[in-house]
């Protein structure tokens, strides 16, 4: 008996009769069973390319609105899949094309940002102009360029990090901007439509724009508690009107005692079942002003719990509302007719201090000074947030001076003047801040030509700030060609470690890696004896290096101060990525804009990586870590080193 083999061989029949012969190919078979031949998972897009070439009907069943291009798009790109209806039907041909040319775009994009910006403050605002307006005109929506930013954030942890420093910059700048955007709209709405948990939900997407924070998710977790509290009223009160309430109705409780008996509920459930209360300990952590983080860690300010505490009342019919209080935010409660102007009319809610409920005088005693009754009234959604804004504006401002705090308080400005665009004070202390970091000079003469233009008395400190911000653009036009340290040099012949390696710094404990060094201490008279340089033994006439550290600062550090890490580690450093494009197992890979600094450093890295990590005896690889190494340039310029967080002990 014949074995059956390809379609179309013949066969042998039990009764000895031949069959006749069928000459099949695969294209005879159904469009249904080719398509699902073709989105087989091992099948790529370069696959499917050349089977829609191979004739007419394969061209036919891989059509672009058809099953297998649509299969192609879902397996690369499976993240998109959200923003499509279920079984819709598009052109995923074009789609792919589409995506697929936007993630070379934004890739090039990310690539020149490095190569441009590597001794600046990057920016992303004041650069990405000319690269986005060539992806916009590509037609594409936006969620193709989170997409692509997202694939390479998630890629390989420790390779690529260069590419995932900046792209985590720019999704962090258009996150950002779709933010804004839906701030404006929300601002735009009628007040009496406007709520103060949205806002809020905005605020905090916009200081954390990498986190997933979203309204339907904050309301869910309210919907939670509102639950809970419903659970306890039942026991008090099984007929309550506020138990027949569902999600999204507008409902107010009116008499007084069914209201009472939905507070006593509220506390119950809030601050002695589920723990909630005022973050005394850490009053100034910008966490507790993020609605999300409330939640999560079930502390916060007055503000931020003022929030939470009247959304759950309000979905249980009891209307509370915001009161700007000095020092310490309030909601007041009606106790007779509403509209009442009587401040002695209400009982004030202190969702700090556990829902304690106080009289008028008593909240005097809370801040212990009188106040006018002005104090006591009724403010706006808008103005909630730009009291919450602006405590978050403070803490910036409160902040140590290192990147965190930089950008909490761009954030915030961001923030307030959208809210508020023609207030002085902090437009002018925008363009200080931007002038101060050396960002977007451009952006500064604009805010300060609004300035001018809103109030002409601040012609002094407008006028010194175009002055210096036209020198510095005028500066920018004249690139000074970057230093290059040659480890070879005679003057170099001191310095024993390169950029990439992983030290410990032998009094302060804490772990970094190399990004910069200088044959001896180039910082100002005034900085060396701050730091008591002259305490050490070589003082300041010896290599100093500048090392991304642990805890997320930038230091610079005295050679004699430094060794090498006898079990090299990552270093969390938000800025690793600006100077490294790879973590190996015992080093960094210094990337091509720090290697260009640093011609030889790599080598010599290497070298002593495996002098001392790879050596069969632990002896030979302490010894060889004494032993001088070849001196070389290479690191950061003076422009850096004055932006860094420098160590406040001896060095």
């Amino acid at each position: 008996m014949a074995t059956s083999g390809a379609v179309g061989e013949g066969y042998s029949g039990l009764n000895g009769i031949v069959s006749e012969t069928e000459h099949k190919i695969m294209t005879d078979l159904p469009a249904e069973l080719l398509e699902y031949i073709l989105c087989f998972p091992v099948l790529k897009h370069v696959d499917i390319c050349n089977v829609s070439c191979s004739c007419k009907r394969l061209h036919d069943v891989c059509h672009g609105r058809g099953k297998v291009w649509g299969h192609q798009y879902k397996l690369r790109w499976p993240r998109l899949q959200k923003h499509y209806r279920q079984n819709e039907c598009c052109d995923w041909l074009k789609e792919y094309r589409t995506r697929h040319t936007v993630g070379l775009q934004i890739r090039r994009t990310v690539v020149s940002i490095s190569k441009r910006f590597f001794t600046e403050v990057p920016c992303v605002g004041q650069v990405l102009g000319d690269s986005f307006a060539e992806i916009e005109s590509l037609g594409a929506p936006e969620h193709f360029c989170e997409d692509e930013l997202l694939s390479i954030l998630n890629s390989d942890r420790r390779k690529s990090l260069t590419l995932k420093y900046y792209a985590k910059k720019i999704l962090y700048f258009l996150r950002q901007q779709n933010i804004l955007r839906s701030l404006k709209m929300f601002l735009e709405q009628p007040a009496e439509q406007q709520s103060a948990l949205e806002g809020a939900v905005l605020v905090d997407q916009y200081c954390n724009p990498l986190a997933d924070v979203s309204l339907d998710g904050i309301s869910s977790q309210l919907e939670e508690i509102t639950d809970k509290v419903k659970k306890m009223l039942r026991m008090k009160n099984s007929s309550h009107p506020s138990l027949r309430v569902t999600q999204g109705d507008c409902f107010a409780v009116e008499d007084f005692e069914l209201e009472r008996q939905v507070v006593v509920a509220l506390n119950a459930v809030l601050y002695e079942q589920l723990q909630y209360k005022g973050n005394e300990c850490d009053y100034y952590n910008p966490l507790n002003s993020y609605i999300h983080q409330v939640l999560l860690r079930r502390t916060g300010i007055p503000i931020s719990l003022s929030v939470l505490y009247m959304t759950l009342a309000r979905k249980l019919g009891v209307q509370l509302e915001p009161v700007n209080f000095p020092n310490h935010f309030l909601l007041r409660w009606c106790q007779h007719q509403r509209g009442s102007g009587d401040i002695y009319d209400f009982v004030y809610i202190d969702a700090f201090g556990k829902g304690k409920q106080l009289t008028a005088k008593e909240c005097e005693y809370l801040i212990g000074h009188q106040v006018t009754a002005d104090y006591y009234s009724a403010i706006s959604t808008t103005e909630v947030l730009l009291r919450m804004v602006g405590n978050l504006l403070n803490i910036g401002k409160r902040g140590e001076g290192n990147e965190k705090s930089y950008q909490l308080l761009r954030d915030s400005l961001d923030l307030y003047l959208t809210i508020n665009p023609d207030n002085v004070q902090y437009l002018l202390l925008q363009a200080r801040l931007y002038f101060h970091l050396g960002i977007w000079p451009e952006k500064v003469l604009d805010i300060l030509q609004h300035i001018q233009a809103l109030d002409p008395s601040q012609h002094g400190a407008v006028g010194y700030l175009v002055q210096h911000t036209l020198e510095h653009i005028q500066h920018k036009k004249q690139p000074v060609e970057p230093e290059v340290k040659r480890r070879s040099a005679a003057e170099h012949v001191e310095v024993q470690y390169s950029v990439g390696l992983i030290m410990k710094h032998k009094r302060s404990g804490y772990n970094c890696v190399i990004y910069g060094w200088d044959p001896k201490c180039t910082m100002s008279q005034e900085w060396i004896t701050t730091m008591r340089v002259h305490q050490l033994s070589s003082g300041a006439n010896q290599p100093f290096y500048n090392v991304l550290v642990q805890d997320g600062t930038c230091r610079y550090a005295a050679q004699e101060n430094l060794e090498p890490h006898s079990a090299p580690l990552e270093i969390a450093h938000p800025e690793v990525g600006r100077y490294f494009s790879e973590f190996h197992d015992s080093h960094y890979v210094a990337n091509e804009e720090l290697q260009t600094r640093y011609p030889e450093d790599m080598a010599e890295t290497l070298g002593t990586v495996r002098d001392l990590y790879h050596r069969l005896t632990p002896s030979s690889g302490q010894a060889s870590g004494q032993q001088e190494s070849p001196k070389g340039p290479g690191g950061s310029s003076q422009d850096q080193k004055s932006q860094e967080n420098k160590e406040a002990m001896p060095l």
